[in-house]
């Protein structure tokens, strides 16, 4: 069952029956399916277009619910377990790496069936996709080689070609090679693209000046039907670009900063929209200043629909500005909000981890929603990394002279020497039968020892935003008993905690472990002094980054937790442990 806010366009009336058609303050709604299993009710996304609401479950699996429909939703029948949906266009993108969709402008014979959009790319090396992304008629698919496509309409230019001569495509197109992320909306017609050298490409319909091109003495909606680069863009690292009907919403992180760095927020388009209360349109991305997000606090995520814009903060503040006709932005009226302001939220659940909410906007409707961390992130993280072109197959010759792939990834991490033992390797598989062959590969596949290095490795090759703690959490929770155990003592019993698990969360441990002249034996630290009570809130905290929830927090425990936390070094980690057990002890206080 999932914390889950809604405010907005009512148009689903299985979904809430005895709700006006609009929405003005956020209610909350507990999703419930037919199945038993508790994991498999975790929401891990939802996704919102014109006619569709899409739920997507941590199981893989997915349903629709269906504009002004009565019947109950229904099941999106895909073989392969889901990854992503979009609600536009209605794509699914599956952990094989398959896409599939529908709708007019992708299959306009049969707009309602299913079709799999990926294997009409005409290089058969680039089929396997990584992530996908609507525009309001296009869809845009990245593939594990970094290149970029596009299907759909190009009425507008947005696929960055002449839409003279190439109006719409019912085959994927490819867009530009080099792409790390594509950023586009349900209800726009442009779409940006982002090279692994952080520069910025846009194409599309360049009304108000939403492209961030800067002013030009060409009719301000002009067509952009070629990839141009957009200049002058504010310094950082673009976390997301969210595109609405008229108005663009970048997210930059001060790479400056080593620790909690700050995020900023930066907009261009219809004044309207844009988040700055003047009117005036803005032709290239500038900086919204608020101290609602600009204090002691900081920005998670954002969210555009058509014509509204959602943030939500570290301190659990959600913030709107926009198109407020339908009561999307959940302010309890329908006033149009030029400037962000904060909404009063119902209690949630689990407000104390405010990461791991998220929003979502449609077209005027709006969701907040909590969707825990899943183990299963690891998967995703690897399969990511098994399809990056650099760390394809590696073929070996069996003594039949037939032809055996491996991982090359795989292989470097599990051997320990990888250039003399992969000609070890390539010898022992050359006086071996396939099925021998084989065997030997599941065996290096599944041993689970794992040098500590890997920690630094993988993340220089994954993007320090795709989740590297629970992919680390994942591959060591599962450690058989090993020389990577770390052992704390406490009053005659012995704790072992993996030693990456301690890198990841103090500057301690990772100062220990990673030094070239620290002593990496199996040190034993004793913490006998501390009381049980402490000592599980900060054993829970280690392992999940949460907070114990049947403990009654006392002021003794949390002068403990100071004192172990300061030794440790855990106060640097998100959110802050110590503001949490004293926002509990005065919650507890209070009732």
């Amino acid at each position: 069952m999932n914390d889950c806010l809604f405010f907005g366009w009512n148009q689903f009336p299985t979904l809430f029956e005895n709700e006006s058609f609009q929405i003005i303050k956020p209610i909350q709604f507990k999703f419930e399916n037919e199945n038993e299993n508790e994991n498999e009710k975790q929401i891990k996304q939802i996704s919102l277009g014109i006619l569709s609401i899409i739920f997507l479950f941590k199981n893989g699996k997915a349903i629709e619910y269906l504009k002004y429909s009565k019947q109950n939703p229904s099941k999106i029948q895909i073989e392969e377990n889901i990854q992503k949906v979009t609600g536009e266009n209605e794509a699914i993108l599956t952990t094989e790496g398959n896409v599939f969709a529908k709708g007019y402008h992708i299959n306009p014979n049969n707009p309602k069936e299913f079709i799999n959009i990926s294997s009409l790319i005409e290089d058969t090396n680039d089929r396997i996709i990584q992530d996908i992304v609507s525009g309001s008629r296009s869809i845009y698919l990245l593939t594990s080689n970094q290149n970029a496509y596009g299907i759909g309409s190009n009425e507008k230019g947005q696929l960055g070609f002449d839409s003279n001569t190439l109006q719409k495509t019912e085959k994927p197109i490819l867009m530009m090679k080099n792409v790390s992320k594509i950023f586009s909306g349900i209800a726009s017609d442009h779409v940006f693209l982002l090279n692994s050298n952080q520069e910025l490409f846009g194409c599309g319909f360049n009304s108000f000046g939403k492209l961030g091109l800067g002013r030009s003495r060409k009719p301000r909606g002009t067509k952009i039907q070629k990839l141009t680069k957009i200049q002058n863009i504010p310094k950082g690292k673009i976390i997301d670009i969210q595109c609405g009907y008229n108005h663009s919403i970048m997210l930059i992180e001060d790479e400056n900063q080593n620790q909690n760095p700050k995020r900023k927020l930066y907009s261009c388009g219809d004044f309207k929209y844009n988040g700055f209360g003047k009117r005036r349109d803005i032709y290239k991305f500038t900086e919204i200043k608020s101290s609602l997000f600009e204090n002691d606090d900081n920005i998670l995520e954002i969210s555009v629909g058509d014509y509204h814009n959602l943030i939500l903060t570290e301190k659990g503040k959600l913030i709107v500005f926009g198109y407020n006709e339908i009561g999307q932005l959940g302010t309890g009226d329908t006033k149009f909000q030029r400037i962000p302001i904060q909404i009063e939220l119902p209690k949630l659940r689990f407000n104390e981890d405010i990461s791991n909410y998220h929003l979502s906007c449609g077209f005027r409707k709006s969701f907040l929603y909590y969707s825990p961390p899943s183990f299963s992130n690891l998967e995703e993280d690897l399969i990511k990394l098994f399809r990056r072109k650099e760390f394809c197959n590696i073929s070996f010759k069996t003594e039949n002279g037939e032809i055996i792939e491996a991982h090359k990834l795989i292989l470097k991490y599990r051997l320990k020497d990888y250039e003399i033992e992969i000609e070890k390797l390539q010898e022992i598989i050359s006086k071996k039968s396939i099925q021998e062959s084989n065997q030997i590969f599941e065996m290096i596949y599944s041993n689970r020892i794992i040098n500590p290095e890997l920690y630094l490795e993988i993340k220089e090759i994954i993007n320090s935003n795709e989740k590297i703690e629970e992919t680390m959490k994942r591959i060591y929770l599962n450690e058989n008993e090993n020389e990577n155990d770390f052992i704390i003592e406490r009053k005659e019993k012995q704790y072992k905690f993996p030693k990456l698990i301690l890198i990841m969360r103090s500057e301690l441990y990772r100062g220990m472990f990673l030094s070239v002249t620290e002593d990496k034996s199996n040190k034993v630290t004793d913490y006998s002094e501390l009381s049980n009570e402490a000592f599980q809130i900060l054993e829970y905290w280690i392992y999940s980054n949460q907070i114990k929830e049947e403990i009654q927090i006392t002021q003794e425990i949390i002068d403990e937790i100071k004192s172990i936390t300061g030794y440790f070094q855990l106060n640097q980690t998100k959110p802050n442990l110590i503001d949490l057990l004293i926002n509990k002890f005065k919650n507890q206080n209070q009732n």
